[in-house]
């Protein structure tokens, strides 16, 4: 935590006696004006809503990116709000993720921090609010008009770290989850909020005697695909981030208003490789800059390449049809390897003498091994239904890949010669793209939601990162995203098996 984020939440932590409240307890009076609280984050303002005994403040770290709110108000409840409120100003459709996280014991077990959209900033508006109390209750609260009571739809989880509160059309969505565990949800719909919303985060003391804290972390706020966009022909934002994935803290590097797709990470830990309009770019993590690797005539790359072990090789799939080609990491000429197609590249072998890659042939998706210096494609796969996802794991000695050939797509190890295909996951996500880490124990991957198809792994979708032990295990998610194709299509782990790098998407507001 930074020392300004410090410094703000020492100073909110004695207790205030009543007599010097600026404002009498259950006072309601509306929040300050807009023009009054200074930009947080990617919010635009903050102020205390409600008749607060004691003012509330907001922080923002943009090294760490967390959010510190302090705040006292007697409740979130009845027929007005009290709290500490951070908020954008949001028309239509959105999704608003946050880790959250009360700082100490706390006086009131109800105390509260979440996620909330509002009609207005009087603190009688209608709103949706996702909750979580120091207790660790955990609901979807809402009022349904000026002044009404506020009601609660009560969630069986407690204590989340992660909330999501959604909006599509109509429809509001709560979502909470402790790290590592997938979603509870809530769907809401019986309330009209107007088109343009106040959507942000907030906290409440539950007294207006004390002042409490609670820091957000992780904060997105996302505009979603519309629903009518045409896969691979519209596309929204995308930003390369960065994720702790024992902490589950993520950090955006770059950004683009169109598509960035399949972040490699270079062995020497300075580099990402990805692509961006059939173009292949190098990302100077140190200086924060792209530039364009020379890809000869291939300017019409997809997101399936790879880096050789040693880092000095770049594959990749190009072309109408796709092929395989190499070149150095650097640029220069590329070299056709497969000698028919499609063909989509996913893996080298430790040595750098052998390419795995996903070919149609015949009809039928399976995973293919080829000299990295040219020659005879041999097939490793041969059960119907889309093999794809291919990578070595350190050692030679494994490949993980995905398969849909009992059905959902799960993820799935050979022996490096193709013998002994074994189910490594079995549940009602499709995974996709299994990638080892560097040290050899860990693998990641993406799943999609039970009602994808099994063989689409597609664009703009909410979906997480997850990951388990190479020999198995019951998956942990490390990242909860509105992403799918493109976010982690190629192995983007830190040499130092720490981090990864994945791709994440938002239209703009």
């Amino acid at each position: 935590m930074s020392s300004h984020i410090l410094e703000l939440a020492s100073s909110n932590l004695s207790l205030i006696p009543a007599v010097c409240c600026a404002l009498a307890v259950g006072m309601i009076v509306p929040a300050l004006g807009a023009d009054q609280p200074a930009r947080i984050g990617v919010f635009d303002h903050h102020a205390d809503v409600g008749g607060v005994g004691i003012p509330g403040s907001a922080a923002f770290d943009a090294n760490t990116r967390e959010y510190l709110l302090a705040a006292s108000g007697t409740n979130m409840w009845g027929d007005h709000d009290e709290c500490q409120f951070a908020w954008k100003q949001v028309k239509g459709d959105f999704i608003l993720q946050a880790f959250t996280e009360f700082l100490g014991s706390g006086i009131d077990p109800h105390r509260k921090m979440g996620l909330i959209v509002r009609a207005s900033l009087d603190p009688r508006s209608p709103h949706v609010n996702a909750c979580r109390h120091g207790s660790g209750l955990t609901s979807m609260q809402y009022r349904r008009a000026d002044g009404a009571i506020t009601e609660e739809i009560r969630f069986k989880i407690t204590g989340p770290d992660v909330l999501q509160l959604e909006r599509s059309g109509k429809k509001f969505t709560m979502s909470a989850a402790q790290f590592g565990e997938t979603y509870t949800s809530q769907d809401f719909d019986a309330i009209d909020l107007p088109d343009e919303v106040y959507v942000g985060i907030y906290i409440c003391a539950h007294s207006n005697l004390v002042v409490e804290r609670g820091i957000f972390r992780n904060v997105r706020l996302i505009r979603p695909a519309h629903p009518a966009f045409v896969p691979y022909r519209d596309y929204i934002g995308s930003d390369i981030e960065l994720l702790d994935i024992n902490a589950g803290v993520r950090k955006t590097v770059w950004h683009a208003d169109d598509s960035l797709q399949a972040p490699n990470w270079t062995p020497d830990g300075k580099r990402l490789i990805y692509n961006q309009n059939g173009r292949i770019f190098s990302f100077d993590l140190a200086k924060r800059e792209a530039a364009p690797v020379d890809t000869g005539d291939q300017i019409h790359c997809n997101n399936d390449h790879a880096l050789s072990f040693d880092g000095r090789m770049l594959g990749i799939s190009s072309g109408t049809t796709s092929m395989v080609y190499t070149l150095p990491v650097g640029g220069g000429a590329p070299k056709r390897i497969t000698p028919t197609g499609p063909s989509y590249l996913h893996g080298w072998s430790p040595d750098g003498k052998f390419l795995v890659f996903t070919g149609m042939r015949n009809g039928n998706f399976d995973i293919y091994r080829v000299p990295s210096a040219g020659g005879r494609e041999e097939r490793l796969t041969t059960a119907k239904g889309l093999d794809d996802g291919s990578e070595y794991t350190p050692d030679a000695k494994t490949i993980f890949f995905n398969s849909n050939r009992t059905g959902k797509m799960q993820v799935w190890r050979m022996n490096a010669d193709g013998s002994e295909q074994t189910q490594v996951t079995d549940d009602e996500f499709n995974n996709w793209f299994p990638h080892v880490s560097p040290d050899g124990k860990t693998i990641v991957f993406i799943s999609f939601p039970p009602e994808t198809r099994s063989d689409d792994h597609p664009f703009y979708r909410r979906v997480y990162l997850r990951r388990m032990p190479v020999e198995g295990g019951t998956p942990a998610v490390i990242a909860y995203l509105y992403g799918g194709q493109g976010s982690i299509n190629v192995n983007s782990w830190s040499p130092d098996s720490r981090m990864i790098a994945f791709v994440s998407n938002s239209d703009s507001f």
